[in-house]
């Protein structure tokens, strides 16, 4: 109450300087009243979250410390592809579905810049209202998920930028953001891997017990992140450094070595890698921009390493 009669008051007291002669202050909208945060009037705000900067589509070359946007995609399953050298390769199928930028993040409104970017579609019975308002506001079409990806000034894209599976090069490294599955109640040989109490002499219905977990009087407690029996996956991890084997602009698909997380049909987010960061000379920036008369379908792109076995250029 003491912090709102404060802010009343730096109200009053501003408008009153403002009718003496003084600069008059813009008015503040009323769920900014009693904000603690800056009010930045922006005069020619476009309403497309750039905060008045202009962002041009067109393709730009990357620096070494850019950052480009990732892409949302929902896992397919996995698969096997054999290569040049017969030797068989684990692939898991991604499919970008219809990924567009949905908002742009600036300095200027929200202190840093990166891209929110919208996955597949929805129907409006389907969304909240406050969803359906920021589609509207941003006037794209209502999507299924949104994520956000920090990028730099440079790699900025207008709204309604379409993001393809072109977006990436067979032959480089991402990342792989998802949420593992869910095995639900396991114990510490299943969660933690432990070996277990003897199986034969001196256990009594407990091979499969964690064994102690304390000590006595002193201190008396479990002491924090010990490893106990619990819930066992549905949590937020990420692979790095896996292999872009091949990509099919035709049906918007990307396939990579090796496995991703989560289950089949759950949205999973890739983008470069930050460990083995590519080649920027190849990556296209900030994003690949179809040519004019460009062919609709277009044939698979596989990595091309020469005479370099794969499955030593991924280790």
């Amino acid at each position: 109450m003491a912090a709102a009669s404060r802010g009343l008051l730096a109200r009053l007291r501003g408008l009153s300087l403002s009718a003496g002669g003084g600069p008059r202050l813009p008015l503040l909208p009323p769920s900014r009243l009693f904000s603690a945060e800056p009010f930045v009037s922006h005069s020619d705000d476009d309403g497309g979250g750039g905060g008045g900067r202009i962002i041009e589509a067109r393709s730009g070359v990357m620096a070494p410390t850019s950052r480009r946007t990732g892409v949302i995609g929902v896992k397919c399953g996995m698969s096997a592809m054999w290569d040049k050298w017969g030797a068989k390769v684990p692939i898991t199928v991604l499919w970008v579905d219809d990924n567009i930028v949905t908002q742009v993040k600036t300095t200027e409104k929200e202190g840093f810049f990166a891209l929110q970017l919208g996955a597949g579609q929805k129907k409006e019975k389907h969304l909240t209202k406050p969803e359906v308002g920021h589609f509207r506001a941003q006037g794209v079409p209502l999507k299924r998920k949104l994520r956000e990806f920090p990028v730099t000034e440079d790699a900025l894209l207008p709204v309604g930028t379409t993001i393809t599976v072109r977006h990436f090069v067979p032959g480089q490294f991402v990342d792989v953001t998802g949420i593992t599955k869910g095995k639900g109640f396991a114990g510490v040989m299943k969660r933690h891997g432990f070996k277990g109490m003897p199986a034969s002499h001196g256990a009594s219905l407990s091979h499969r017990s964690g064994g102690s977990t304390g000590q006595r009087d002193a201190p008396g407690r479990v002491f924090k992140n010990r490893k106990m029996p619990g819930r066992m996956g549905g949590v937020q991890r990420t692979v790095k450094n896996v292999w872009v084997y091949q990509i099919d602009p035709a049906r918007n698909l990307l396939y990579l070595k090796g496995q991703v997380p989560g289950p089949q049909g759950s949205f999973v987010f890739v983008k470069d890698s930050i460990f083995k960061k590519p080649d920027t000379a190849l990556l296209p920036f900030p994003t690949y921009f179809t040519q004019e008369g460009e062919p609709e379908g277009l044939e698979p792109l596989i990595a091309d390493l020469g005479d370099v076995d794969p499955f030593m250029a991924a280790d």
